[in-house]
């Protein structure tokens, strides 16, 4: 330990990084499944969420997203933007909880069947798998295999940014989806979402990825950005 302390101290600013501690796995107050579950707020037009943007390996500020409800009818669309980039594709559920349009993975999808955005019932253990087939935004000449579990784990109390919320904590793991990239061979993607239903969004959202090229095996596979979302703001 001593010598890896060492190490840090000495060497130039561009290694630093390596030596900087990952985010730690957020961790919160667990409480029991409420006798009777929230609903998840309602969308209305002017609702709005900023969220930082940090890599999960050396905490760094990505960026920060501003994402606001802009329309709502059959379709609720969610107008997003960015710090560093500006304008973002919009999110896209069809109806509130059910996404048609996801911006959050890159590249952004479109979906031909509408998935589940958070867990169908907001109770501990609830779990479903969906089968669907998404196109890259703005290409819809082609479309991919996207395969999508997810499950409800507990209720947790968690502090971040914009304040403390009591959240029903959940899991997305995509196993195998066809990527866009032909160079791609397999995929994994998962992430964990704790989802705020006073706020209608979650309020914090972890994310990761793996991909393998021909002729590698997953101890070599190669990473996604391993991003993670904190809530700043909302209203």
């Amino acid at each position: 330990m001593r010598l890896i302390q060492r190490l840090c101290l000495v060497l130039s600013p561009v290694f630093l990084s390596a030596c900087i501690a990952a985010i730690p796995y957020p961790t919160g107050e667990s409480f029991p499944q409420p006798a009777n579950p929230p609903q998840v707020r309602a969308p209305q037009v002017g609702q709005q969420w900023v969220y930082n943007v940090r890599n999960v390996f050396n905490q760094e500020l990505v960026d920060v997203v501003t994402e606001r409800v802009v329309s709502v009818g059959p379709q609720v669309r969610i107008e997003r933007s960015s710090l560093k980039l500006g304008s973002l594709p919009d999110e896209i559920q069809e109806p509130w909880g059910y996404i048609l349009q996801d911006p959050h993975w890159n590249p952004p999808q479109k979906f031909l069947t509408i998935t589940p955005l958070w867990p169908e019932k907001l109770v501990v253990g609830w779990s479903g798998f969906y089968r669907t087939r998404y196109q890259v935004v703005g290409y819809p000449d082609n479309d991919f295999y996207w395969g999508l579990n997810i499950n409800a784990v507990k209720w947790e109390r968690v502090q971040v940014p914009a304040g403390n919320f009591n959240t029903l904590l959940y899991r997305n793991d995509i196993p195998f989806f066809t990527s866009n990239d032909i160079f791609r061979v397999a995929n994994i993607r998962n992430e964990d979402v704790w989802l705020s239903p006073e706020i209608g969004r979650w309020v914090l959202r972890r994310s990761s990825g793996q991909y393998l090229w021909a002729g590698m095996r997953w101890g070599e596979a190669l990473r996604e950005d391993y991003l993670q979302w904190e809530l700043v703001s909302w209203k």
